[in-house]
């Protein structure tokens, strides 16, 4: 009996590579390039939309965590990553054309998988079904969802703009990674002296902003984690400046001292012709993004390929519907995986896709189903779908403060965080060893 996985982003390949790499047969739906999403623009699967990082890569950190706990247990999307990697100091970021191209032909060419390309507008009667359909899942079968599991719940999320190297100031912008991390020039940075970033912060609050066509754009919710810079600048005059703008760790060679603010752009592409500006997510008029933005030093003349949007994400009530397998209580041959699980973050929600792919196939071969241990990060964010925390149910990524807490305590944070993943990992070697999961923890590990 085969396994059908509707959509083929990030959650989508990982599911079904992993059913596949298992001996599972899977039809992978995927409505592109048929139909297109307002934020999808690439007929390629597993397509990255707001940033091109991954998140942070050393093993004391969540993010880097994760990462490593996918790649021994076979994930799909990490090796990708790895091979398409572009620099970004302590963060593994990626050319993102070049990575989905790399998933797209391999769920192409595995035996195992076969792709349709249509718009599934209902979920399938009968089989069992992997819903990995995204935040942006087209209207029909939202619906259908919303029906199926008692409504859903609602925010926005942005994208930030990305712009071309050669239409950049390049007498004005230096390469640096704070505190020399990285290479120590990973990133373009754009300083800004106290007038220029009064200037430019008086004009992005006041500027004209897109209007969103939903039907609760009065008092829409907007994610803190891709919160658009021009609300986040709303809160006070240096928010920014501890935010996204901080100086620290940089010095402008110009001057020799820190600036008062600096934009970083971050690599879009291995060439290094296309740049991203970090956490500049937005939802201004285009027109305004270029016109303020090009306040920015180095900006003046820049040529936007892309300009920031803001759209529609729809999660799960996870707690009220999903165990912590990603299996739906009331119709246990359905399955969900994603960011509508209320996961937030590309490997957070192919980490998600990956278990609910194995669980499918344990389901089909009448196995029972698998969660790692609470105190691996992939166990923990699993726990957290079933449970949540307390009050409204919102989405959330990796983060140590989901995990068991270390005792004795640590003080020290860095300790702690490298005591946290020596854990997690040894944890995960023992249940993958228990449950006769395929492991690559022979390998080298690249995330440290």
């Amino acid at each position: 009996m085969g396994i059908t996985v509707i959509g083929a982003g990030l959650a989508g390949c990982e599911a079904a590579w992993q059913i596949a790499e298992n001996g599972g047969e899977v039809e992978l739906v995927e409505m592109k390039p048929e139909k297109y999403t307002p934020a999808h623009k690439s007929p390629d699967f597993a397509e990255l939309i707001c940033s091109n990082s991954l998140k942070a890569e050393r093993m004391d950190s969540a993010a880097g965590l994760l990462k490593e706990e996918m790649r021994r247990m076979g994930s799909l999307l990490v090796p990708c990553a790895l091979q398409t990697r572009v620099a970004a100091g302590g963060a593994l970021a990626v050319d993102r054309e070049r990575f989905s191209a790399m998933v797209t032909d391999k769920i192409h060419s595995h035996p195992h998988i076969h792709c349709v390309s249509r718009e599934c507008t209902k979920i399938p009667q009968s089989g069992v079904v992997v819903l990995a359909t995204g935040p942006l899942t087209s209207d029909a079968l939202a619906a259908e969802i919303a029906a199926l599991c008692g409504g859903g719940l609602r925010f926005y999320d942005a994208a930030a703009p990305i712009v071309t190297a050669e239409s950049l100031d390049w007498d004005k912008v230096f390469a640096a990674s704070r505190y020399g991390k990285g290479d120590g020039a990973d990133y373009l940075n754009c300083p800004m002296n106290q007038e220029e970033y009064a200037r430019f912060y008086e004009e992005l609050v006041h500027a004209e902003r897109a209007p969103l066509h939903d039907c609760d754009v009065r008092d829409p919710k907007v994610y803190e984690g891709c919160m658009p810079v021009e609300i986040m600048a709303q809160r006070g005059a240096d928010t920014l400046r501890f935010g996204p703008l901080k100086p620290v760790g940089l010095r402008d060679p110009r001057t020799g001292h820190r600036p008062w603010a600096v934009v970083q752009l971050r690599r879009e592409n291995a060439a290094g012709t296309l740049y991203n500006l970090v956490g500049f997510q937005t939802n201004l008029k285009f027109g305004e993004q270029k016109r303020v933005f090009g306040l920015i030093p180095g900006l003046e003349n820049a040529a936007f390929t892309r300009f920031g949007v803001m759209h529609r994400n729809t999660f799960l009530n996870a707690p009220a519907v999903l165990d912590s397998t990603f299996q739906l209580r009331e119709e246990r041959r359905l399955f969900f995986a994603g960011q509508m699980t209320g996961v937030e973050g590309y490997m957070e929600s192919a980490s998600s896709g990956l278990l609910a792919g194995r669980n499918a196939l344990r389901y089909v071969r009448q196995k029972s189903l698998l969660t790692p241990p609470e105190t691996t990060m992939t166990g923990a964010l699993a726990r957290w779908v079933q449970f949540g925390g307390s009050g409204d149910y919102q989405p959330l990524g990796a983060n140590f403060g989901i995990m068991p807490p270390i005792e004795p305590h640590i003080r020290d944070k860095r300790q702690r965080y490298a005591a946290f993943a020596e854990r997690a990992l040894e944890n995960l070697a023992d249940f993958m060893k228990e449950n006769g999961w395929d492991s690559a923890a022979g390998q080298a590990s690249p995330c440290i």
